[in-house]
């Protein structure tokens, strides 16, 4: 298969939707790296599917994301789950893993020499003979970073929003989740050259990561260094406790080291959005046209190329490109610690909310 190709979209894509060049010329980018595209104008009508689920917002145009679309989001939280709150009344802020005097009671264990007499367990005293003190937990502020995969591959779409809109989208309804959680919010891309968005509190603090958002996602960062980097300055600002929120395509997943995520498990809440598009997960068994690009001194010449799925050996060739990744991560995440899903660029931008909150082991 041919590594040069790009895309020629048709009213099958939300391309035809898009006033921007730019977000063309992303686009066409990110089939030119990983075979990705949209479909032309005569393409067969079983690619795109004509019914699709109703969208749970329909302000942005699904090619580029937008401000608003993404603080409208933010009803997409409300009501899910209520923020914690303290055997005394204190909300709004996480659990710390540290265990000492705080207000919410974690365990009984031994008394021994120094501790304090007023934090005896009378009742397990009673009960095994032998004088207990109690463990409390305290509450503090928690760390909610998102970690943003720029990757070129991202910026493509045939479902409703490219896969870079639905990272947008996906970041944003987190950051509104460490906004009704009481978190301080931050965020990052892999990038030498830009800093993170500091930590904040509060709505302010969740404007700041959306703004980021869009500005990432509207197309591919010139200096984008990969999401190994991205975790490597992740590891810098997390704190014990802290929720980390990976938004990446499946090849960007596939890339990194394995051994990588288990000691990001062991002292954080770890969730890995994946990407991807119906077209990636379930191609049709049909001959896709693509325009193929090829650039001789300043001239550009723009032939055809026909990738047939229908052929075994080229659908072999597409399950490798796009279907293993997906299919390794989905495998192989939870068995390291890390929660993960799959979310697709016509599913619910918050359908992955239930995958905060589980209850996992402490961590001194």
């Amino acid at each position: 298969m041919a590594n040069a190709w790009s895309s020629s979209c048709s009213s099958a894509c939300h391309c035809h939707k898009a006033s921007c060049d730019a977000s063309r010329v992303a686009h066409s980018r990110s089939v030119h790296q990983r075979f990705q595209s949209t479909l032309t104008s005569n393409a067969p009508e079983s690619i795109v599917s004509t019914s699709t689920p109703p969208r749970e917002d329909t302000s942005g145009n699904g090619v580029v994301p937008t401000l608003p679309e993404l603080v409208a989001l933010r009803q997409a939280v409300a009501g899910r789950r209520p923020a914690q709150r303290g055997r005394f009344g204190v909300s709004g802020h996480a659990l710390s893993p540290l265990r000492g005097r705080g207000m919410e009671y974690a365990e009984s264990r031994e008394y021994v020499a120094g501790d304090d007499a007023r934090h005896i367990d009378w009742r397990l005293t009673a009960r095994t003979g032998r004088a207990h003190t109690k463990l409390f937990q305290a509450e503090r502020e928690r760390l909610s970073l998102i970690v943003a995969d720029t990757s070129p591959s991202l910026y493509f779409g045939t479902r409703v929003r490219f896969k870079s809109v639905q990272a947008a989208r996906a970041g944003a309804v987190a950051a509104w989740a460490a906004v009704r959680d009481g978190d301080r919010i931050a965020a990052l891309r892999g990038s030498q050259r830009e800093a993170p968005i500091p930590p904040a509190a509060g709505p302010r603090g969740a404007l700041r990561v959306l703004d980021a958002l869009v500005r990432w996602y509207a197309r591919p960062p010139e200096d984008d260094a990969g999401l190994g980097v991205a975790l490597d300055h992740a590891q810098r600002l997390l704190r014990p406790g802290s929720r980390l929120v990976v938004l990446a395509d499946p090849a960007s997943i596939a890339a990194l080291p394995a051994q990588r995520w288990p000691a990001l498990a062991h002292h954080h809440e770890v969730i890995v959005l994946l990407l991807t598009d119906p077209l990636e997960v379930a191609p049709p068994k049909a001959s896709l046209p693509f325009l193929g690009d090829s650039t001789v001194g300043m001239a550009r010449d723009a032939h055809r190329i026909d990738v047939d799925l229908s052929v075994a050996a080229q659908r072999q060739a597409w399950r490798n490109e796009f279907g293993r990744p997906l299919e390794a991560a989905l495998a192989q995440l939870p068995a390291r610690g890390v929660r993960v899903q799959a979310l697709s660029t016509q599913a619910e931008s918050a359908s992955w909310l239930p995958l905060l909150g589980r209850n996992r082991p402490l961590v001194a």
